[in-house]
This record gives structure tokens, C-alpha cells and sequence, in this order.
């Protein structure tokens, strides 16, 4: 491939466009110009990156591809978020992936920032077989404790998927009265991509709904810590003394509605 006839400014453009490959970075490699040896640098290490994100994304469907194996065709992903916070519902997702749906970036959504989950979020919503995601309120929490609120909506997130599983995978949890195969794997995740997704599509809903309630209550800076007990949120609540969305039965939430 001759390059001697384009400029830099023209080779950037080729090596940002879908024109470039191997031939072009080869080219790069041999021209004279220090200037189009290190776009061949640059775009060799961008494709080594690459294929490492694919093989760390082809490793999330392990056990995914196991079920698939065993016959069953229909695996989805459970997963929640905000089991630790003083405030706010727990939000449980399940998802249905299609095969092997490589999602840049897919990943245990507390290892990602808001940015990408929102960019992954819409994606998920986009591409899955099927979504759902439900809340559980500080209510129900309070009254059979987080552990069994979150158990309850991981079966109503899974009885709202359509087609129904044949397969479940699951973050650490196992579902006693689950009718279909069900897996739980610890830290599931950050090793299962439909968990992953999950984890995902549970996140931002609750985000979102924090920094609703955020509006509706705005002395406790909900949008900037959802419901967790950081020592700004502890400190409106000394102040201010929990308001509905607060989790009654947490600590110290039920000490400081205590006091006279």
C-alpha cells in the first residue's frame, strides 16, 4: 500500500475511519515519517486493547454457554441494587441476552461510571430478548427485612420476563422456590454477562429514582448519595429525621426516630 501521496492530517482520517486495517498500519510502519509510525503505534495498540475487551467479553459467557450446552436456550440474569442503603427501594432486574451479544465495556456496574451505565443501560434495553425491572419499597423491606425483599423481587422481576427461562443465573442468591435450573455465583456480576446486564439495568433505574426523590426531598441530597449512609445523609437525618422513603428497620435510621 503506497501512503506516500497522503498527508497526516489524511492518514488520521483513514486511521478513524472504518478504512482502517493491518495493510494501512504496515504502510504506517515502513514510512519515513515519525508521524505515521506512531498512528501505526497508536492504532496497533487500540487493536491489541480491542481484542483483549473481546476475550474478557467472550469469557462473561461461560456459563451462559454451559446452559446453552445442556439444551436450554433461554438464560437470563438477576441481579440488584441497593441493598445497603438508609433510603430508597432495592431495584431487582432480570435479563434475557441474545447468544454471545459482545456489549463493549459490559462489566459489574459498580465497576463502571454513571456515564457508561446510562450509554449501556439504553443498549441493553435495546438489544436483550427481554427486560424487567422492579422496586422494592422501604415497606415491605422493613417489614420481612432486605434479604427476603430482595429474594421476593427477584421472583417477580423473572415471572415478568417474556419468553420465561429456562435458565436463571444469579447474583449470589439462591431462590429455593425457582422451578428452573438456577445458578448462584459469587461476585456474578463481574462473571456472567446476562448477571452483569442485570446489575446494570437495576442500577440506573434506582439511580434515577434517587435523584427523583432528590426533588421531592432535597434537604437530604439523595442525588448525590442515593440513600447510603454517608455522613452528609447522616447528618440531614439528625437534623431533619428520616422522611417516607427512609428504611425504618436500618440502622441508624430507627435510633434517630427514636429519640423524643
Amino acid at each position: 500500500m503506497n501512503i506516500e501521496k497522503f498527508t497526516i492530517k489524511e492518514l488520521e482520517r483513514l486511521f478513524k475511519s472504518e478504512q482502517a486495517d493491518e495493510a494501512l498500519a504496515a504502510a504506517c510502519r515502513q514510512d519515513g515519517r515519525i508521524a505515521a509510525q506512531k498512528l501505526a503505534e497508536r492504532y496497533e495498540k487500540q487493536q491489541a486493547r480491542r481484542q483483549v475487551e473481546r476475550l474478557r467479553l467472550s469469557a462473561m459467557y461461560q456459563y451462559e454457554n454451559e446452559a446453552y450446552s445442556r439444551g436450554r436456550k433461554i438464560v437470563a440474569g438477576v441481579d440488584e441494587a441497593g441493598r445497603g442503603p438508609l433510603a430508597g427501594p432495592v431495584s431487582v432486574a432480570a435479563v434475557i441476552l441474545p447468544p454471545n451479544l459482545l456489549l463493549s465495556r459490559l462489566n459489574d456496574s459498580k465497576k463502571l461510571s454513571a456515564g457508561v451505565r446510562e450509554e449501556l443501560y439504553e443498549k441493553i434495553l435495546a438489544q436483550a430478548v427481554s427486560v424487567r425491572q422492579v422496586f422494592i419499597q422501604p415497606e415491605l423491606i422493613d417489614r420481612i427485612n432486605i434479604l427476603q425483599a430482595t429474594m421476593q423481587g427477584m421472583y417477580e422481576a423473572l415471572a415478568g420476563l417474556e419468553p420465561q427461562p429456562e435458565q436463571v443465573l444469579i447474583d449470589a442468591v439462591h431462590l429455593k422456590e425457582l422451578t428452573v435450573p438456577q445458578l448462584s455465583l459469587i461476585k456474578g456480576d463481574a462473571r456472567s454477562a446476562s448477571i452483569a446486564a442485570a446489575s446494570i439495568i437495576a442500577k440506573v433505574a434506582r439511580d434515577r429514582l434517587m435523584d427523583e426523590y432528590d426533588k421531592a426531598y432535597p434537604e437530604y441530597g439523595f442525588a448525590a448519595h442515593k440513600g447510603y449512609g454517608t455522613a452528609e445523609h447522616i447528618a440531614a437525618l439528625r437534623r431533619y429525621g428520616p422522611c417516607p422513603i427512609h428504611r425504618m428497620s436500618f440502622e441508624p435510621v430507627r435510633s434517630i426516630a427514636a429519640q423524643p
